[in-house]
């Protein structure tokens, strides 16, 4: 089984995160096939003694910052011998059970293509990161379950909407047929957003509670940094616009507007109008290309827009529970 898998780590800046990561993989009970490492042109020298610590692993240096997606994308493409992709961030530190159980579970529902892992915060265990990302009717996105007691709920497998990318297993022939991860989008949504186009094409997910990971969250760019919202609210646009599927489109665009309208009040309030509105001006920018890659996804489309609702959130976060 271990000969089916590798591993793509993309990295910028992660410092000893990225080395944490990588000593975790070691003590996998199932060793994948490869571990590729791409780093993102860092200046931090996080990747500079992997040919000596991890001879293990294929190591990818780019000469710029290509972000997320296109790093992934890249790992992918090389990984040819493979019939599944393992993503996993580098701030990121999976259990030593974590790659056999989603391959566990790959096993045992070959009806679903994707699957999630259960996130847990690394500095706090018991609380958890998140169990996969919701997309709500309106656009907006979130990881569910972030912030609530990790011993309590989310125990048993599940179908959820799309995994978050820092842990998830995808079978690399719909990764590709889907197009891979959406480079426009450089980081922030792209995970979502390629859920979201598997999904269309008639894909489905699975939540594996007990592939468990560790998560640090946003350490390279910043939890709610001016980078971390600018392209979250750029691309969240832009999600929208490439996969809602008609008649969903019309139905939910007022709420939509809305939604938008909303983030630009609430960030003008917290004295950050410059940033969101650069991103939503940008995102209204790059509508023209988005509408030409909708037109390309909907007539692939293989399952109504009533069946996608279905998997869709109707209704608004819970308060998260301490």
């Amino acid at each position: 089984m271990s000969q089916l898998v590798s591993i793509v780590i993309v990295n910028y800046n992660s410092g000893d995160l990225l080395t944490r990561s990588l000593e975790a993989l070691r003590k996998q009970t199932l060793r994948p096939r490869q571990i590729y490492v791409v780093d993102n042109a860092s200046r931090d020298g996080s990747c500079d003694r992997i040919p000596t610590d991890f001879p293990e692993v294929t190591l990818i240096r780019l000469e710029q910052n290509t972000g997320f997606a296109a790093g992934n994308n890249l790992a992918v493409r090389r990984a040819e011998s493979c019939e599944w992709i393992a993503l996993l961030n580098p701030d990121a530190f999976p259990e030593p059970k974590w790659l056999e159980t989603l391959m566990d579970a790959a096993a045992r529902h070959p009806q679903f293509s994707f699957f999630g892992s259960r996130m847990l915060m690394a500095d706090s265990p018991d609380l958890l990161d998140g169990v996969g990302d919701v997309y709500h009717v309106s656009g907006l996105h979130w990881r569910e379950g972030h912030g609530q007691r990790a011993m309590e709920i989310y125990l048993h497998e599940k179908e959820i909407f799309a995994p978050c990318a820092a842990a998830a297993l995808y079978r690399r022939d719909i990764f590709l047929k889907a197009g891979g991860f959406d480079e426009d989008y450089f980081c922030y949504a792209e995970d979502i957003d390629l859920g979201f186009r598997l999904r269309l094409l008639g894909d489905r997910c699975l939540y594996v509670p007990d592939a468990v990971v560790h998560h640090k969250g946003s350490a390279s760019t910043g939890k709610r940094s001016d980078f971390s919202t600018y392209h979250g609210h750029r691309n969240l646009v832009w999600a929208y616009v490439k996969n809602m599927p008609e008649p969903l489109f019309w139905l939910y665009l007022p709420l939509h507007v809305a939604l938008n309208a909303a983030s630009i009040v609430w960030y003008s309030l917290k004295g950050r109008w410059r940033v969101i509105l650069r991103a939503k001006w940008d995102a209204i920018k790059g509508l023209p290309r988005m509408w030409k890659k909708r037109r390309v996804i909907q007539a692939r489309r293989s399952v109504s827009g009533w069946e996608i609702r279905k998997t869709m959130e109707k209704g608004w976060p819970r308060r998260r529970r301490k």
